[in-house]
């Protein structure tokens, strides 16, 4: 399933060469800064986790929870965990995407994830007809880092993520992994179904939104049509037969009137996207190089000038 066919030397690779971000930008730093000031406040005011996380009985009355909830961590390790995800998928995708896209992606994946996760739930009550489904409060910013996953799935899906001791995991797999491993712990560990509901919607509001959406910035086109990012890209080869029907009826229910709207998406011809995507990823290469090349330059430049100064 990890395996990847080698590009051939006449084609361009379809994953832009773009090493790590070197250091942890401004904006996820600041965002670091929330989360453990969330963690902090429910333990200087442990009452304050009812103003400021979902519980489905009380969501009505207190709407502003859908927007409060995914920046409030409930436990320590989520606020250290989450903390890290936050910093490193942020180095790597805010220089491509911007400051201000990047906290729109947050905002809007954490809300859209948070009125699922308030949907999610309530169905749960009424199906198992258990109470705890409405009581229990939801919050983390766990959505987004699923969404995170996909959008470096998208950017950088040769990208290898180290997982444990020597063991690393391309990008392009990673939200099934998460969401398999997530799945699966739901039914070892009952309280972690908690998390599930939020990384499900993430991760299916993230595409959504990259898919159709986001002016993408290797492309310069509205969303993504490659077949490189489609619904069934996110599974092996061998469940194609599988997701491939279901992703179809799901992309006609959800998201047919946003196609037909966007005229420049080439979902007819799925070769043309992809080579319009590559140009984009080798356009943003040299401009990346470029702005290393030139950092370079003004170093040697300033070395030169003392010396002539000496």
């Amino acid at each position: 399933m990890m395996e990847d066919t080698a590009p051939s030397s006449d084609h361009p690779s379809s994953t832009p060469v773009v090493t790590p971000g070197k250091g942890f930008t401004k904006t996820c730093k600041g965002g670091v800064v929330v989360l453990i000031g969330g963690y902090a406040l429910l333990q200087l005011i442990p009452g304050s986790i009812n103003y400021l996380a979902i519980i489905p009985a009380k969501t009505i009355p207190f709407v502003w929870t859908l927007f409060t909830a995914g920046y409030i961590e409930q436990v320590l390790p989520g606020a250290i965990g989450n903390s890290l995800g936050l910093l490193f998928c942020g180095k790597d995708i805010e220089p491509v995407w911007g400051r201000k896209e990047l906290l729109k992606f947050i905002i809007l994946v954490n809300f859209i994830s948070s009125i699922l996760a308030f949907v999610i739930a309530v169905a749960l009550y009424y199906i198992t007809g258990k109470e705890s489904f409405l009581t229990t409060p939801l919050s983390g910013f766990h959505g987004v880092l699923a969404a995170f996953l996909v959008a470096l799935k998208q950017l950088l899906p040769n990208l290898e993520l180290p997982m444990c001791f020597f063991w690393k995991i391309k990008a392009k797999w990673m939200p099934l992994f998460v969401m398999t491993f997530s799945t699966v712990m739901a039914f070892i560990v009952v309280e972690s179904i908690n998390f599930l509901p939020t990384l499900l919607a993430g991760t299916y509001v993230g595409w959504i939104y990259l898919r159709y959406f986001q002016k993408n910035p290797l492309t310069g086109l509205k969303g993504d049509p490659s077949d490189d990012f489609s619904f069934a890209s996110f599974f092996p080869d061998f469940m194609r037969p599988v997701t491939e029907p279901v992703a179809n009826t799901f992309d006609k229910l959800c998201c047919a009137r946003s196609r037909a709207g966007h005229q420049a998406l080439p979902v007819s011809d799925p070769s043309k996207a992809s080579r319009r995507r590559e140009r984009g990823e080798k356009a943003l290469e040299e401009r990346l190089a470029g702005e290393n090349a030139g950092g370079t330059i003004e170093v040697t430049s300033r070395g030169e000038s003392d010396d002539t100064n000496a």
